[in-house]
């Protein structure tokens, strides 16, 4: 069984890849896939971003990365995968996770959606506060991959780590 975990990993955070680490010993295959948003203006490009993730999860057997735009169920069949991951981190997630996998469920009822509960200690994290630590120079090693932490110096013109 193949799974789909799509979002926007700008950047991918240690909490991302606390949940790509266990999905790929839940599931035969991970499918890691960054949503083009025309409506967003990423910090990083989405080659970069393929490229952090590529890095992150080199030590993982059967996890790919990829990109798509569009919905998420066409991609998911794309790729074969039955089931897209999303990841909680707290109560106010659920109401809008909640309310994405009900629309996929109504496009694609063959696909399933499985919540995991981010780690406690990475609760906190997201891709918004990352980048607003870094952006006023506070250390981000204990919130990304390494290769991440070094772009985000380079994008906020930080010095290396």
């Amino acid at each position: 069984m193949r799974a789909l975990y799509p979002g926007s990993f700008d950047p991918l955070t240690l909490g991302h890849l606390d949940l790509i680490e266990r999905a790929a010993r839940l599931f035969d295959g991970v499918v890691v896939a960054v949503l083009q948003n025309p409506s967003k203006q990423p910090a990083f490009s989405l080659e970069q971003r393929l490229e952090q993730i590529g890095t992150a999860t080199a030590h993982l057997p059967g996890v790919e990365v990829g990109s798509f735009d569009g919905l998420t169920v066409d991609f998911a069949s794309l790729c074969q995968a039955q089931v897209i991951l999303r990841g909680l981190r707290a109560l106010s997630d659920f109401e809008f996770e909640l309310q994405i996998a009900h629309t996929n469920k109504s496009l694609a009822p063959q696909v399933e959606t499985l919540f995991l509960a981010t780690a406690v200690h990475h609760s906190f994290l997201s891709s918004s506060v990352v980048k607003e630590v870094a952006r006023f120079g506070g250390d981000v090693r204990h919130m990304v991959p390494p290769g991440v932490a070094e772009d985000l110096c380079r994008l906020f013109n930080r010095a290396s780590l």
